[in-house]
């Protein structure tokens, strides 16, 4: 038997859209929620410094404030993008192994996932 290459291209391309649509939903989702709430914290800081209620004194401490709640969405951005190439990678070597075992009738060993 031989590996079909138009029908692996295929099921590839169908694993791949699977993962990519489900995990970008994840992370929009999640990016949504959270530009939200630092929008709204820059807001509230904009509006205490404008009234006077985050001082000169306080001031530094609050945008230092929003300057870590950005990088920590950032970094657990980075950390999703990085789960779904994970995921992404595993799935496709996973129809390869599916296909060659087919074509072959032989079972490949395990490979290691990401």
């Amino acid at each position: 038997m031989t590996l079909d290459i138009n029908q692996l291209i295929s099921d590839i391309k169908s694993t791949a859209s699977g993962i990519i649509t489900k995990d970008v939903t994840t992370v929009s989702g999640f990016s949504d929620r959270q530009l939200l709430g630092i929008a709204n914290q820059a807001a509230l800081i904009a509006s205490g410094i404008a009234s006077g209620q985050i001082t000169d004194a306080t001031k530094e401490f609050f945008l230092d404030q929003l300057i870590e709640l950005t990088h920590n969405f950032v970094n657990t951005l980075v950390g999703l993008i990085v789960a779904t190439i994970e995921a992404l990678s595993n799935a496709i070597v996973a129809v390869i192994w599916k296909a060659i075992s087919t074509a072959t009738g032989i079972a490949l060993p395990a490979f290691k996932p990401l």
